[in-house]
């Protein structure tokens, strides 16, 4: 069946086929799976000129309704971007295969032998906005996993998406796996619609605002993985090194300001301030970031205000909240207070110091003298990312292939039943684990 045959079929059946899918590809062999992953890469390389017209057909219909700024530099998908992607689903493919893990394998009693081996979760619901090389990674992903995918992007990446998963299945048609495993939609009403098909879709994971997500976790019984805001923080600490954390600082805020792993707030101890923060504004403002401060910070720098509503806000842009504090702990209680749970840094040379924040900060990543920047599946080794998740249990941080699967229990018997080990002659079990 061809894309555009797919595309015309009722979101039941699309989520049907998808699941009937999937269960082919579920028990496919490594080999199988990575055979389709490059298929995927060379029908991507194939069609680079397709796909960036694409692309370009998105930027200006999204330039003329005025999109904001962020929104816009997620949606451009350039000749580099795309083979960043391309690499990404690469890297997937040598990964290790993470179906068929055995993570538990104990004789119970004679003859009687549990496994639990990993398996994957079935289908896979992944809302997100403008960023059409999302829907490369988390293809490449959801096929070395064994699940099928349905996609859902922004209305202002309709086209990009659209010649990118068309592309996908030309490169799994020549493959052992079904095109079927992924799908996109492409409707504001599909959705909502998306979000009632319970008996199809085992996991939902939506990639955008705060209110998004909340409203996604309002109107489905599917599982959701959740990924909001991106409210990340630096804190320099009094025992900084000033260039290190000047260059920390200007990296982890314009490296990509639109990236949910930049930083939005710099907290800043009172003791360094004075000699931090002159130095650190000017490297800034050279690069266009507009700086906001409170009231001890704008005693130091000539720079706007900043309100209540500062410190709980994803700019996704060139502007920055800092503020002044007087101890390591009231840094790590504004984090915790208005952190998103995303990625949280500390820059300092006090190990002490540095162990007490790694350990009280409530967020998936916490990292010491190095820019939040590195929150990000292929920077972990993970190839690519389905998105972060700030939820408390896991998965949390960049999703890679390993939040992809679940796990099953197996035992195997000769005729055991359990009246055996119970009552007054009751048999013990020896429960010995097993290489």
């Amino acid at each position: 069946m061809t894309a555009a045959q797919i595309a015309s079929l009722p979101l039941m059946t699309i989520a049907q086929q998808t699941r009937q899918a999937a269960r082919k590809l579920a028990v496919l062999s490594t080999e199988g799976k990575n055979k389709a992953i490059e298929a995927i890469a060379q029908a991507l390389e194939l069609a680079t000129n397709e796909i960036l017209a694409a692309n370009a057909a998105d930027c200006q219909a999204a330039a003329t309704a005025g999109i904001p700024k962020p929104l816009y530099n997620r949606l451009k998908l350039d000749e580099a971007k795309l083979k960043a992607a391309i690499a990404g689903v690469r890297d997937v493919g040598k990964l290790p295969d993470p179906v068929g893990a055995v993570q538990i394998h104990r004789q119970l009693d004679d003859g009687l032998i549990l496994k639990r081996l990993t398996c994957s979760l079935g289908v896979l619901g992944v809302i997100f906005e403008a960023r059409p090389d999302a829907a490369i990674q988390i293809s490449a992903l959801a096929i070395k996993s064994g699940n099928g995918v349905i996609l859902k992007g922004g209305q202002e990446a309709v086209r990009s998406c659209e010649a990118i998963v068309r592309t996908i299945h030309q490169g799994l048609a020549k493959t052992a796996v079904d095109p079927a495993v992924v799908q996109l939609l492409t409707t504001r009403e599909e959705t909502l619609a998306l979000l009632q098909l319970d008996q199809y879709v085992d996991l939902i994971i939506p990639r955008g605002s705060n209110s998004f997500v909340r409203f996604v976790q309002d109107n489905t019984r599917i599982p959701v993985l959740g990924h909001a805001e991106g409210i990340c923080h630096l804190y320099v600490d009094k025992a900084a090194d000033i260039a290190t954390a000047v260059e920390i600082a200007v990296d982890a805020k314009t490296h990509y300001p639109a990236a949910c792993n930049a930083i939005e707030t710099l907290l800043v101890h009172l003791s360094i301030a004075p000699a931090f923060l002159p130095p650190v504004a000017r490297a800034l403002q050279e690069r266009n970031v507009e700086l906001r401060g409170d009231e001890q910070t704008r005693a130091i720098l000539d720079i706007a205000a900043a309100t209540e509503t500062d410190w709980a806000t994803e700019y996704s842009d060139l502007m920055l909240s800092v503020k002044i504090v007087d101890s390591l702990e009231a840094a790590i209680a504004h984090i915790n207070s208005y952190g998103s749970g995303h990625t949280d840094a500390i820059a300092t040379e006090d190990p002490d110091a540095a162990a007490t924040f790694l350990a009280q900060v409530d967020a998936a990543g916490v990292y010491h003298n190095c820019s939040t920047r590195f929150a990000d599946g292929f920077r972990y080794g993970f190839g690519a990312e389905v998105g972060i998740s700030t939820q408390k249990m896991p998965p949390r941080g960049p999703v890679g292939l390993e939040g992809l699967v679940t796990y099953k229990y197996q035992i195997t018997g000769s005729g055991h039943i359990a009246a055996t080990y119970t009552g007054e002659n009751a048999k013990s079990f020896n429960h010995k684990d097993l290489d």
